[in-house]
């Protein structure tokens, strides 16, 4: 492979870095070629290896370098400022959908936390509805046989179905809360790698 070989594949290659950086790695290359001389260019192309691996292992290390410094350009500063210049005229609009969303988050939070206090409350109902007919229901067993022992199995049913309820609001409880840490976990964690 020739000189001229190597720069075309390599050109080829780092097409698609932004023209100042392109510009820069050719140089590069050229520069080196030409330290080299005229008659030691196998040894220089053996030295960089192939250009498909030394345009990939430019373009990595731009891209890093790029990711920690981003380039300083006239063009970049002016996005900047028409960023700047749009979040003040949306800040007027932006703040006033930003209170009623944080409001309308609070009101959901607010109503899921009633329902599930209304849960637990007619379960705790349910079972205390239950133990109040069973103890009517053995005092009436004295003067009705039939009604006593049909408030008898009615309180024994709404004792159970109190427990049962009971124990579904206490694991719905729990799986509330688990959830609840892990998705505040998550978000913490989203924004300390921010």
């Amino acid at each position: 492979m020739t000189k001229n070989e190597y720069m075309k594949v390599l050109s080829h290659k780092l097409r698609r870095l932004p023209k100042e950086d392109y510009s820069r790695a050719i140089e590069y290359f050229e520069e080196y070629f030409t330290e080299a001389g005229p008659g030691h260019e196998e040894q220089a192309i053996k030295d960089l290896g192939d250009p498909e691996e030394a345009a990939n292992a430019l373009i990595v290390d731009f891209a890093a370098r790029n990711a920690e410094e981003p380039p300083k350009t006239v063009r970049k500063g002016l996005s900047a400022v028409w960023i700047a210049i749009l979040a003040v005229f949306a800040a007027p609009v932006a703040l006033p959908v930003a209170v009623v969303l944080i409001l309308a988050v609070g009101m959901v939070l607010v109503c899921v936390g009633i329902a599930l206090f209304c849960v637990a409350v007619s379960s705790v109902s349910v079972c205390a509805g239950g133990i109040l007919g069973i103890f009517g229901g053995i005092l009436l067993l004295f003067q009705s046989p039939g009604d006593g022992l049909c408030n008898l199995g009615a309180g024994l049913f709404c004792t159970g179905a109190g427990l049962m309820l009971i124990y579904g609001s206490v694991l719905l409880f729990k799986w509330i809360i688990k959830k609840a840490a892990s998705s505040l976990g998550k978000l913490t964690k989203r924004r300390a790698r921010k």
